[in-house]
């Protein structure tokens, strides 16, 4: 990436979301944020800061991918599906992004902050794991570490969560292989005990229902309809 898109991702890109965030942090510190329906005013502060970081690093890689052109290698690679993505292409070139642990910003740490090099009650993005800096161009000690939080999730998501839904699975597979719809349409198990009246207390199997509903007459006729027109 030439000097003026790279002057284009750090001052239009990074250091703008950077305000946006530090407004949004101020409007909350002030009481003056309005709370989303449903959530309080700190998710609601965390949603929008996410959404504003995730904003900054798709425009960090649309510069990218202006100034990288079509006839880049790694683009070509990434716009006709061979390998990679853009998303890869971005922090790679561009900007790594904001770094997430369950779908937030990190938050966990030391006591009132995450690392010892920020002020207790920093929620600045770069206090709560924003990488400004690319691949390419190398990452800071606490952009390093946030990354590399944000990396551990995914091999906990494949030692510790998959054996606990298996787990889960195989009891609940054992609780309810017993239970059987009968012809009067009732859910019994082996000792004709009645569960259910009513299997789902509507009769339908929802893997064949449309919406609660047996039949969708409405789709048939399409369907209908769009194979005689074929």
């Amino acid at each position: 990436i030439p000097s003026e898109g790279k002057r284009q991702i750090r001052e239009e890109a990074v250091r703008e979301a950077e305000k946006k965030v530090d407004a949004l942090i101020n409007a909350y510190e002030a009481e003056e944020l309005e709370a989303l329906p449903g959530r309080t005013l700190e998710e609601t502060l965390e949603l929008l800061i996410m959404q504003e970081l995730g904003r900054a690093r798709d425009a960090a890689g649309k510069i990218a991918e202006r100034d990288l052109g079509m006839e880049n290698a790694a683009v070509l690679m990434a716009k006709s599906g061979a390998r990679g993505s853009m998303l890869n292409l971005t922090q790679m070139a561009a900007c790594v992004g904001q770094q997430s642990v369950r779908g937030e910003r990190i938050r966990r740490g030391y006591q009132g902050r995450t690392l010892p090099h920020f002020k207790p009650g920093d929620r600045s993005a770069n206090a709560r794991g924003f990488v400004k800096s690319s691949f390419k161009d190398g990452l800071s000690p606490t952009e390093y570490f946030f990354h590399a939080v944000g990396g551990r999730e995914a091999l906990v998501d494949t030692a510790v969560r998959t054996s606990q839904s298996g787990y889960f699975q195989r009891r609940l597979v054992n609780a309810l292989q017993d239970l059987e719809v009968k012809n009067d349409e009732t859910v019994r198990e082996t000792r004709d005990t009645i569960v259910q009246f009513k299997y789902g207390e509507d009769s339908v199997d929802p893997s064949k229902g449309e919406y609660g509903k047996v039949v969708d007459i409405d789709e048939i006729i399409r369907e209908v309809i769009g194979t005689e027109e074929r």
